[in-house]
C-alpha cells in the first residue's frame, strides 16, 4: 500500500485517473474522504487529503497502465509530473494482437 497525502486531492485524482487508475471515493468510520485503487496483484494506492497529516514529499514512483487505458499515451516510457511535484515514470506495454481491438 501508498498512501500519498496531498493538499490537491481532486487535482491528484484527475492526473491519477487519466493514467488509467480506477480511483474509488472511500471513508473509513471517522476519516477523511479520500480515493483508492487497487491494482490487479493486489496493491492499493491511496490518496488522502493533507490535514492531519503533512503532504507527501517528492518521490519518484513507477507505474505500468495496462495498454489503451493511459489516457491516449503511445506504448513507451513517459516521465510525468504530478499535481504536487512528484515524479511519475508510466510505463504503457505494446498492445498485443489480443488487445490491439479493444
Amino acid at each position: 500500500m501508498l498512501v500519498i497525502y496531498t493538499a490537491r486531492l481532486e487535482e491528484c485524482r484527475g492526473f491519477y485517473a487519466g493514467l488509467g487508475l480506477d480511483l474509488v471515493r472511500e471513508k473509513h468510520g471517522t476519516g477523511p474522504d479520500h480515493y483508492a485503487a487497487t491494482f490487479a496483484g493486489g496493491g492499493v494506492l491511496e490518496l488522502y487529503p493533507a490535514t492531519r497529516r503533512p503532504e507527501t514529499g517528492y518521490m519518484r514512483l513507477g507505474l505500468t497502465a495496462p495498454p489503451n487505458s493511459a489516457g491516449g499515451r503511445p506504448a513507451g516510457r513517459h516521465t510525468l509530473t504530478d499535481p504536487d511535484g512528484r515524479t511519475v515514470v508510466l510505463t504503457v506495454p505494446e498492445a498485443s494482437a489480443a488487445t490491439a481491438g479493444s
